[in-house]
């Protein structure tokens, strides 16, 4: 059965849907069997993989209201074991027709188990919001990566985010576990990022990914063109730093690698209420 992890992190810009983008092509181009939904109204992650806005597409709008089951809306992309379940505008009111629905928090979880035991692997690319589409990605996941800058803010808005995934754990889904924090656009030549690197290390111990993605001008350029970073330029040092991602994220799948839960990242440094 596969693993389903949610990209979520609430603060914008921090590179959450390149995170979802390259690390599931990534995934895929290593022979692992992987699904993308796009849980973002925006799209990115539709159209940098090459997947244009079509207003006759079935998207995660239909799947999260029934309207049309996961394996009609499935589109293949240019990996051949990548297939993605694309967004549109229409989640743009998602957030207010879910709160009639019955099993409002459950819709993507249900959608989905009939589609887990086809891929290894299930991304999920959250909106940088915590609504109702972050809280059904939450509650379909098993794991959450963070994408999280190297910046002295970086740390703002952290503890908020654990305690919303504990309070997640304890109503709706005991099983969510943190997968893991990845720094995104991070220059090791300045002292700014080494130091903030280093009090991240310290907050979050192992659960900071030893992989960490470069600011690259490759990795910004690729989504333009419709294409993960290693299909637009494989030797750029943005689609080696995903491929080394997912290798490190399918080591610890396979290995059955312990994850931490949010209250013990928290209790750890003092930070419950």
């Amino acid at each position: 059965m596969g693993k389903v992890i949610a990209v979520a992190n609430q603060k914008g810009g921090v590179g959450k849907t390149t995170t979802s983008i390259n690390l599931a092509a990534s995934l895929a181009a290593a022979g692992v069997a992987t699904l993308l939904i796009d849980c973002d109204a925006q799209s990115n992650a539709s159209s940098g993989l090459g997947f244009g806005k079509d207003p006759n597409r079935l998207s995660t709008y239909e799947l999260l209201m029934g309207m049309a089951a996961g394996s009609e809306i499935l589109q293949q992309t240019e990996l051949d074991d990548l297939q993605l379940i694309p967004a549109s505008k229409n989640l743009i009111g998602a957030n207010i027709e879910l709160v009639a629905l019955d099993r409002r928090e459950y819709r993507l979880r249900d959608a989905i188990a009939i589609l887990k035991d086809n891929y290894e692997f299930i991304i999920i690319d959250c909106p940088p919001a915590l609504d109702l589409l972050t809280l059904n990605s939450l509650v379909a996941a098993d794991s959450v990566l963070v994408p999280m800058q190297a910046e002295y803010f970086a740390l703002e808005g952290v503890s908020e985010l654990l305690d919303t995934i504990e309070r997640i754990r304890q109503t709706y889904n005991p099983e969510l576990a943190v997968e893991g924090v990845v720094l995104t656009m991070y220059d090791e030549r300045t002292n700014l990022a080494q130091s903030v690197a280093s009090e991240l290390k310290g907050y979050f111990g192992e659960r900071l990914c030893d992989t960490s993605i470069p600011r690259n001008v490759r990795l910004a350029e690729a989504p333009s063109y419709g294409k993960p970073a290693l299909l637009y330029d494989p030797r750029s040092r943005g689609a080696e730093s995903y491929i080394k991602l997912a290798e490190e994220i399918v080591k610890k799948h396979r290995g059955k690698a312990k994850h931490s839960t949010p209250e013990e990242i928290l209790q750890a440094h003092g930070d419950t209420q």
